[in-house]
């Protein structure tokens, strides 16, 4: 007895691993991209005036004086970070924290600014956004005390979060992918050339002003360019969105005519599915507690250490940018030849340009003086510029056009707030407590060896989700030559090509299928078939990694389970779907509610639903509790009729249910389908699918197996034998 009692658990086990063997044999191969495949390795070599021509001049050189303002206001909160230390009263460790945070104040508006950025016009975004921008840094030359600063700080922080969400949405889809690495490059070129002369700048207009207020005029001053750049910016054209990757994967434009906003939360549900995204953004988060915070400890390190004013610390930090200025140009020209060959390639390229400064770093803070410190600070500025102009384009390359904004207000929040928040909290405790140099060195090197580490990791997906971003493409081009032949075929609801799971588990594999208006389609399959999982798809309660969502035409895909309810996408789920405290009526008024303002509306609709149900007319002031599982089924499918859907979603109808039950449902059904509810159901019954459904489903293990007519259906034994044999889940 004992034997057989120990021998339970391994045959358990090998139940388990052999139907999750199944599983991965039924599941679709990977996607795969061969080098010249990926979206933009088809372009021609353009150089880099034609890029510029072919997206828009202005917008190029309005994006440059953005970047060339924004870079000389970082480079004088560097280079003046001890004038503004003494004239406050301040500590070393206060300076650092609030000039640190001051990046992560980026986080508060990267999600505002990606959502507008996915759904308005740019130009004007970036406009209202630097107009604020450059109000925050003239009220940074007046404050007077650490608190003004952290809150003058934080409202620039905000308005400058625009640079790493909208800009890079508007560059990605204003120039040509083949050149994107080269239009990165030189607007960070600019940025470099500014990195190079503020210091210089800055350092020697506070010396001309003079006194313990130069620092002050120096942000005055900054603050008008920034506001005329801001004016300017206003006229900046809208770009079709995606359009060079529809050009280079489907030979031409197709626009989504009226397209749905994407949620903050669907969109960064789908985005943490892409692999390569979700490890470059999990590399900035690492290395964000080095790059917002060596700048400002190197300052001070170098006054402390070696007694620079604020003209000579800018004489080093120009010894570096001028490196940096030169090495630029070959950089873009490089990653777009590479990434043309091979975009894994590519984004190797970034990680072994990251790695090598966790060891030069710290030996440049051990030089004896400062040309020495200067000269050992030229190759760590040349890789992470070099890198992080890379990383841009590529990040741009594997998220959906739709979600561009959004893609770059994930990056943002990674790095600013987990990054920039936690280096600067970090740093400032380290710096009072054992000084700049120890803490450098506890900050930079673990986190530039993780973040590098990461971003060879992710070379590892980027083929496959480059993949999915071609797949999609030519998927959209599907469905606008479909709308082009027979625009009034559309379906009500359409599931296109989905994929989706449940951790690491994965339960739909590019799962098709669609309902016309005033059609009922039934949705049958074994256990663990992915049925109901298919329904939460459709309804919103589950984002897709890969696929679409159309409700009569429109892509819904990124949509609130909220905003497709008043569109008219209706589920109801299997199981209790009432309020059992409240009566039948109640319970009918809770789910009018939204016709609250009406009370005619409301009342009618009530009525409306009760006429269906007479079993439920008869008792509207019973508690839900009192009432049958049957009854309980009925007010649940009642509450939804209230609202009139559009596209009515049943998940187990008849689950449970006594047969005189199920024959009164069956009967609501038809009553339904005659008036031209269009309706998909997931059933157990055959019997009952039969009854009421124009066309079936089947799935299998997240596959479809058959999709047709239900007389059709009932043709195939080996598929019907499955449903009468199986327990249904899933």
């Amino acid at each position: 007895m004992s034997e057989e009692v120990s021998e339970r658990p391994s045959e358990l086990a090998e139940t388990i691993f052999g139907l999750e063997s199944e599983r991965q044999k039924a599941a679709e191969p990977r996607l795969a991209l061969s080098p010249d495949a990926a979206p933009g390795a088809g372009e021609g070599d353009l150089t880099l005036k034609q890029a510029v021509v072919t997206g828009s001049v202005s917008t190029f050189f309005i994006l440059a004086a953005i970047g060339f303002f924004s870079n000389l206001e970082r480079a004088s909160l560097g280079t003046l970070a001890p004038d503004i230390r003494d004239s406050l009263g301040i500590s070393d460790g206060t300076m650092v924290f609030v000039s640190s945070a001051s990046g992560a104040f980026l986080i508060l508006g990267a999600l505002p600014m990606g959502w507008l950025a996915d759904r308005y016009r740019r130009g004007r975004i970036m406009a209202i956004a630097n107009l604020f921008f450059g109000i925050m840094v003239a009220v940074t030359g007046m404050v007077v005390n650490a608190v003004m600063l952290f809150f003058a700080r934080l409202g620039g922080g905000v308005a400058e979060s625009n640079t790493f969400t909208v800009q890079s949405s508007l560059v990605a889809d204003q120039y040509p992918i083949s050149a994107r690495g080269r239009i990165g490059s030189t607007l960070s070129l600019i940025g470099s050339i500014t990195g190079t002369l503020s210091p210089l700048i800055v350092g020697g207009l506070a010396v001309i002003i003079g006194g313990p207020s130069a620092w002050r005029w120096v942000f005055l001053i900054l603050a008008i360019p920034i506001v005329l750049v801001a004016f300017a910016t206003f006229r900046i054209p809208e770009p079709v969105r995606g359009q060079f990757e529809k050009k280079d994967v489907l030979g031409g434009i197709i626009e989504d005519e009226d397209p749905l906003p994407a949620s903050v939360e669907v969109a960064f549900a789908r985005l943490l599915q892409i692999r390569t995204l979700r490890a470059v953004v999990t590399a900035f988060a690492a290395l964000g507690f080095g790059l917002f915070t060596v700048p400002i400890l190197g300052s001070l390190f170098m006054e402390d250490e070696y007694g620079l004013g604020a003209f000579g610390r800018g004489a080093v930090g120009t010894v570096s940018g001028v490196a940096v200025m030169i090495s630029m140009p070959f950089v873009g020209r490089y990653y777009d030849r590479l990434y043309r060959r091979d975009p894994v390639f590519a984004m190797r390229l970034v990680g072994w340009l990251i790695l090598p400064s966790a060891v030069l770093i710290p030996v440049q803070y051990f030089m004896p003086g400062p040309v020495t410190f200067a000269i050992m600070g030229v190759a760590p500025a040349v890789m992470t510029y070099a890198a992080f102009s890379m990383v841009g384009p590529l990040l741009m390359a594997v998220v959906p056009y739709r979600l561009r904004g959004m893609g770059q207000a994930l990056g943002s929040v990674y790095i600013f707030l987990f990054g920039a928040t936690g280096g600067a909290l970090l740093s400032g405790m380290l710096s009072d407590l054992y000084g700049n140099r120890t803490a450098i060195i506890v900050i930079y090197v673990p986190s530039t060896i993780i973040g590098g580490l990461l971003m060879l990791r992710g070379s590892f997906s980027i083929r496959e989700d480059l993949a999915l971003v071609a797949a999609e493409l030519h998927e959209e081009q599907e469905e606008h030559d479909r709308r082009s032949a027979s625009a009034e075929d559309l379906p009500a609801l359409q599931v296109s090509r989905v994929d989706f799971s449940y951790g690491q588990v994965q339960i739909l594999f590019g799962v098709s299928f669609e309902v016309k208006k005033g059609e009922v389609l039934a949705l049958l399959g074994t256990n663990g078939a992915g049925k109901s999982t298919a329904l939460r798809v459709a309804a919103g309660l589950g984002t897709p990694s890969r696929g679409v969502v159309r409700h009569h035409g429109r892509t819904i895909t990124f949509v609130t389970p909220e905003r497709r309810k008043r569109l008219g996408i209706h589920l109801l789920p299997g199981g209790s779907g009432v309020f059992d405290d409240l009566s039948v009526r109640e319970n009918l008024e809770i789910a009018a509610i939204g016709l609250r303002k009406d009370k005619v509306a409301m009342e009618a609709a009530i009525e409306r639903a009760l006429h269906l149900f007479p079993d439920l007319a008869e008792r509207p002031g019973e508690r839900a509790s009192s009432l049958s599982g049957g009854q309980r089924q009925l007010l649940a499918l009642a509450q939804v009729l209230t609202t009139e859907p559009d596209v009515l979603i049943i998940d187990e109808l008849s689950l449970g249910l006594a047969p005189v039950m199920v024959e009164q449902l069956v009967g609501i059904i038809e009553q339904l389908k005659a008036q031209g509810q269009t309706i998909i159901i997931v059933e157990q019954s055959v019997n009952v699918a039969m009854a009421v459904a124009d066309r079936a489903v089947f799935l299998e293990k997240g596959h479809v197996r058959f999709d047709g007519a239900m007389a059709d259906l009932i043709e195939r034994d080996d598929l019907v034998r499955a449903v009468f044999l199986g327990t249904e889940g899933g």
